[in-house]
């Protein structure tokens, strides 16, 4: 499995959308600086994933939540699901 996920900065409520094999590792390495946009944005956390069975699915989905509609989408998810009220990028 693939999964997507979006990071949020804990510095600057900044975010990241990416896709990885296993997401725990990969926040690790964003917050040891190993990716350049990243590391200026230090610490990071996970606020959604998505699971998808390939690359080929999980890059659509990626490419959507870092479109316009998906952020929205996103922000209206996160206030009713996750209880998030920071401000994510329109």
């Amino acid at each position: 499995m693939v999964t997507v996920y979006v990071l949020l900065s804990l510095k600057d409520e900044a975010t990241y959308v990416g896709m990885a094999l296993d997401a725990i590792k990969r926040l690790k390495e964003h917050n040891s600086g190993k990716n350049r946009y990243t590391k200026g944005h230090l610490p990071w956390k996970i606020i959604y994933t998505e699971e998808h069975h390939d690359w080929l699915t999980a890059r659509s989905g990626e490419k959507y939540l870092k479109s316009n509609a998906g952020k929205n989408w996103l922000k209206k998810y996160l206030s009713t699901h996750a209880g998030i009220t920071g401000s994510l990028p329109a």
